[in-house]
């Protein structure tokens, strides 16, 4: 196996690189997904292009209405940020459930939202969050693809093969805004997630004024439960409530079979965890 290595000092160079090589070229980052690809000789020659010396790509910036985090910021960094605990405890708690320590000290947020598993645990709380991703191009204005339409199939996204993540937006929520997770794996919660879901809900005068559901593992793409969202909006919540909604979000999913659950399971399962979470935040 042949490949070329390119280390870039700037966001600017790694566009340039991008654009020269003309999608031949892989970039690396932690190295969580690419290492054991190489290793695994399921990636051909070609074109390494390591990021790991573009720090002005970590970071997270609070500001009046966003948190914006770097595309380098490690996975790590971002589940113990107190900004991240005190605006987005979900997304705080499904990071830290991100494989084990040392590919959390390594794996990137923008690596796990570009290699686009549909069990990407990122995914599931940034849908919720209504997260967008900023995306550069050589010599091209940046612009900002809302997370619900960043993935498009399993491990595919809608960037091009020049284009660079370069953050993640996140509008601030109102504090009192309710938020839950759940991540089910085979053995334990470092395990690739057989489903994941998270919700946030507000409630105002005993209603629901706004929800997000989303999923992860169910289907090609982590997605949103838009039916099970409009079925909440403006209801006061009820146990006849929920199970017409425990109902719904079978209708919302294309859970598949492979080695660790059945679609059968994981359609079960989805019922049982949405029940779970409504009860967390509703009652």
């Amino acid at each position: 196996m042949i490949w070329e290595y390119f280390r870039p000092r700037s966001a600017s160079e790694t566009l340039q690189l991008l654009k020269k090589w003309n999608g031949k070229a892989k970039l690396v980052a932690g190295g969580t997904n690419v290492v054991p690809e190489i290793r695994a000789k399921t990636v051909d020659r070609g074109t390494l292009i390591d990021l790991s010396h573009l720090r002005t790509l970590s970071y997270i910036k609070e500001q009046k209405r966003n948190i914006r985090i770097g595309a380098l910021t490690s996975i790590s960094e971002i589940a113990f940020s107190k900004v991240i605990q005190k605006y987005f405890p979900i997304l705080a708690e499904a990071t830290r459930q991100i494989g084990n320590p040392l590919v959390r000290n390594r794996a990137t947020l923008a690596g796990n939202l570009a290699d686009a598993s549909p069990a990407a645990d990122s995914a599931v709380p940034l849908l919720v969050l209504n997260a967008s991703v900023i995306v550069e191009r050589h010599k091209n204005k940046a612009k900002q693809i809302p997370i619900d339409q960043f993935f498009i199939g399993p491990n595919k996204t809608v960037l091009k093969r020049d284009e660079l993540i370069r953050e993640i937006v996140l509008p601030k929520r109102v504090l009192s805004s309710r938020m839950v997770y759940s991540k089910m794996g085979l053995r334990n919660a470092m395990a690739i997630s057989v489903i994941s879901m998270g919700a946030l809900v507000e409630v105002e005068k005993g209603a629901c004024s706004q929800v997000r559901i989303a999923l992860g593992a169910v289907a090609p793409t982590p997605r949103r439960a838009y039916g099970v969202e409009k079925l909440l909006a403006g209801q006061v919540v009820s146990e006849e409530l929920i199970d017409r909604c425990c109902g719904a979000i079978q209708r919302e999913i294309q859970p598949i079979n492979d080695v660790r659950a059945t679609a059968e399971y994981r359609s079960f399962m989805a019922s049982v965890l949405l029940k779970r979470l409504l009860h967390q935040v509703f009652f």
